[in-house]
């Protein structure tokens, strides 16, 4: 999937980048780092995050701050909302991510469910991977042996989130086929 940071496509004109602030949590965590070896050990990887960094000014740093800790507030005052449906609440880096999306009215990418609970409270445009992967293919910046490819390593790893088994044969029809129809 490379080249892809910072390269424009569809028909929004969407750009993709990792913000450092989910850099540096996934180089922090051996569990991240796990899950996500290449993250950390591939060389052109990192340096092509680096390359294509979103540069705040102070005043822009600013704003994020304020708006990811009025975020993380409402979380913290809200955390019976997010616990009591099984879910873990956004983190401090979570609300960075969404505060960056709010301010700068950028979609934020993320199958985390509270995220997306987050996100829909204050109007922050979100979608989930699945939803990106489909953007990517129907811009041709992929093509559908890459999205079988991303689909058998999630199933391998044990890591396909119930959204992307709901889309698999609905978004990506053309991919996968029509699924398989039970009987009613």
């Amino acid at each position: 999937m490379k080249p892809l940071l910072g390269v424009a496509f569809g028909q929004k004109q969407y750009v993709l980048t990792v913000l450092s602030d989910v850099e540096h949590e996934v180089l922090r965590s051996g569990r991240l780092r796990h899950l996500f070896p290449w993250f950390s050990t591939d060389e052109g990887a990192a340096a092509e995050r680096l390359a294509q960094a979103v540069r705040l000014s102070r005043p822009e740093q600013l704003e994020l701050d304020m708006t990811a800790k009025f975020l993380y507030d409402w979380v913290i005052e809200e955390v019976m909302s997010f616990t009591s449906r099984g879910r873990t609440p956004p983190s401090r880096v979570d609300c960075r991510v969404l505060a960056f999306g709010q301010v700068h009215q950028a979609a934020v990418v993320t199958d985390d469910l509270a995220m997306h609970d987050l996100a829909n409270t204050f109007g922050i445009e979100v979608m989930h991977g699945h939803e990106l992967l489909a953007k990517l293919r129907t811009a041709k910046m992929i093509d559908n042996d890459l999205v079988r490819e991303i689909y058998e390593a999630l199933e391998r790893n044990g890591d396909l989130p119930q959204a992307w088994r709901a889309a698999k044969h609905k978004a990506f029809i053309k991919v996968f086929g029509p699924g398989v129809k039970h009987p009613s």
